[in-house]
């Protein structure tokens, strides 16, 4: 491999390789929204927080399709801008994430048009209440993944100086263990200069 193929190959990698914290803060934000999602329609009746059937850990094939199948991807996402440091990886959790919010609140409107079921009435005796359920349920949770998926893939979008910074580290490491190939590091062929073996040094003795 030529110095010009190695530099462009470890410019590439560079390129794509971001420090772990730079999806971090909207990853984990989208992490705990999608567990919330996913969890407090079955958790949510023992406070009496809930849409009917108001029982604790009641499966309905609403609840499956409209708030933990979000839930889950919101999850898979969060986790994927939490904890990679591939730009690529973590954008797609941006867009996944993206997917599992829009999913929050269009999905109720869609449920009876696609015959995914009913997503109940909510357990509520004031307007107030209703409509909280309906946010912390459906509309204000997706709006807020929406929110922190934007954000990160905003953030993702944008090479900076500490990204460029990163790279350069990333890429000493890689040119000190050996070449970039195709984004694997192959250990560099042996110098010629010193792969062979040391001659011992021709010492002779001078007449005094």
């Amino acid at each position: 491999m030529t110095n010009v193929e190695e530099n462009v190959s470890t410019e590439k990698v560079g390129r794509l390789r971001i420090p772990r914290s730079r999806g971090a803060l909207g990853g984990l934000a989208v992490l705990l929204l999608g567990a919330w999602g996913a969890l407090i329609p079955f958790i949510g009746p023992y406070f009496t927080f809930a849409f009917t059937p108001d029982d604790p850990w009641a499966w309905t094939s609403a609840r499956g399709w409209l708030q933990v199948l979000p839930g889950v991807v919101a999850i898979i996402g969060g986790l994927l801008m939490l904890m990679s440091r591939n730009r690529l990886v973590a954008s797609f959790g941006g867009w996944l994430s993206v997917a599992a919010g829009v999913w929050f609140v269009i999905g109720p409107f869609l449920a009876d048009l696609l015959r995914l079921g009913s997503i109940g009435e909510p357990v509520a005796t004031s307007d107030l209440k209703r409509a909280l359920l309906h946010l912390t349920f459906f509309y204000g949770l997706g709006a807020l993944i929406l929110f922190f998926a934007a954000t990160s893939l905003g953030r993702l979008s944008v090479r900076t100086e500490r990204d460029i910074a990163f790279a350069r580290r990333e890429a000493t490491v890689v040119s000190d263990r050996g070449a970039v190939v195709d984004d694997r590091v192959v250990a560099p062929a042996p110098d010629s200069r010193t792969s062979e073996p040391l001659r011992k040094p021709d010492v002779r003795h001078r007449p005094v």
